[in-house]
């Protein structure tokens, strides 16, 4: 059920919310003295996608404007101003990145905030995964650590934690899920995910360490040694499957004694090619000395090459984690559970469009669960002129 959105506060720390919303993570003890509105808690998130600092803010409550009228909004206040925690990643160009907070495990004395970083191209495997202090600005990071056995492509992207029943009867000690679904393939034709655990008595590996602890849930292809794409056909793809579609946000979704995994995103709509914005198809194979020749480059704002489609549109896709379980226990393969829904989610949004002038490639982007009270929280990219807005809505239960 939709409850409506609300506006990024100001910037601080000499960078702000434009170009943001790659991560997000709801913190259940965040703004203790903050208005009881029905609305506790916190949200860690990612600013700009070219610096990707870190900022908490409180959430208020959200409103629900039929005219898209942003000064009808509330607005979040600034709790943590933006620190750099990922320094330890160096520059990361076009980045992606996931943001959890997971409560204290085994002989930890509080929970931590948990990270990954990857950029669109990573031909090598490197490490990617982290935690860190609750404090952005004494945050003490530890990591990154890299995953046995498989590429940056389907590991480095959303992150979220799993409820502990699931996890205790299906991947113990393992209670985060991290994936990514990257454009054209390169990470199978669906999204990635895996559940893993960075450390079984509290404490942090040891820096580029490779982490064994992990179980596959998704993958809709087949991970070969020493190659960074997924092999994969048709037979491993999920419903609907674009090589232009873009899932970037995910949680694990819970309500009674009802769950659900959904992955949120921006969803091809109509014909998909590789090329340019306006309908220029560049051939994968194309080099300069193809015959034909490869085609001209068109002039800005079109000449961004890439996947591109007709329309798009922002959806919630929605898989039973009993799947998940079978591929668990190794009843099914990672490839066979598909979507049992789908939620089109755009007449929500305050600007549901791409825009190639302004680099708008994505409709959404990370998500935030609030377990207690059933509120997914969900970023919508460049709505508030280049600023992010966050989207509510809340699950509720029927008889």
């Amino acid at each position: 059920v939709y409850r409506g959105a609300f506006r990024l506060p100001e910037g601080s720390e000499g960078t702000n919310w434009e170009y943001s919303g790659h991560a997000m993570a709801y913190y259940p003890g965040g703004d203790p003295e903050g208005t009881d509105d029905g609305y506790p808690g916190s949200i860690f998130a990612t600013g700009p996608d070219h610096q990707q600092y870190v900022s908490e803010i409180s959430i208020p409550a959200p409103v629900i404007s039929p005219t898209k009228n942003l000064a009808k909004l509330n607005t979040a206040r600034t709790l943590q101003k933006f620190q750099d925690i990922n320094d330890m990643f160096g520059h990361l160009e076009i980045p992606c990145a996931g943001l959890a907070y997971l409560p204290a495990q085994s002989s930890q004395s509080k929970g931590k905030l948990y990270f990954c970083w990857g950029q669109h191209f990573q031909f090598e495997q490197v490490p990617s995964h982290g935690w860190c202090e609750l404090s952005l600005s004494s945050p003490n990071p530890s990591g990154p650590w890299l995953f046995d056995g498989y590429s940056n492509y389907v590991t480095n992207d959303y992150l979220f934690e799993i409820p502990k029943s699931w996890a205790d009867a299906n991947t113990p000690n393992q209670r985060l899920a991290t994936g990514r679904f990257r454009e054209g393939g390169w990470s199978g034709r669906g999204p990635a995910l895996f559940a893993f655990g960075p450390s079984v008595v509290g404490k942090p590996p040891a820096p580029k360490a490779t982490l064994k602890n992990l179980t596959p849930l998704l993958l809709y292809g087949t991970q070969l040694p020493g190659i960074p794409e997924i092999r994969n056909r048709d037979s491993m793809a999920i419903s609907g499957y674009k090589e232009c579609d873009h899932w970037s946000g995910g949680a694990w979704l819970t309500a009674g004694d009802k769950s659900a995994v959904v992955f949120l995103g921006t969803k091809t709509v109509g014909r998909c090619w590789y090329g340019f914005p306006n309908g220029v198809v560049w051939p994968i194979d194309c080099t300069p000395d193809s015959s034909p020749p490869c085609p001209d480059v068109p002039e800005w704002p079109n000449d961004n090459r890439g996947w591109w489609a007709e329309d798009y549109a922002a959806h919630i896709i929605f898989y039973d984690d009993a799947d998940l379980a079978r591929v668990a226990k190794g009843t099914m393969q990672p490839h066979d559970p598909q979507p049992y829904a789908f939620l089109d989610i755009s007449s929500c949004l305050f600007d549901p469009n791409i825009h190639a002038a302004r680099y708008k490639r994505d409709l959404v982007g990370a998500a935030g669960f609030d377990p207690e009270r059933g509120f997914l929280y969900v970023f919508e990219r460049q709505a508030d002129e280049e600023k992010s807005l966050i989207h509510v809505w809340g699950i509720e239960t029927k008889p």
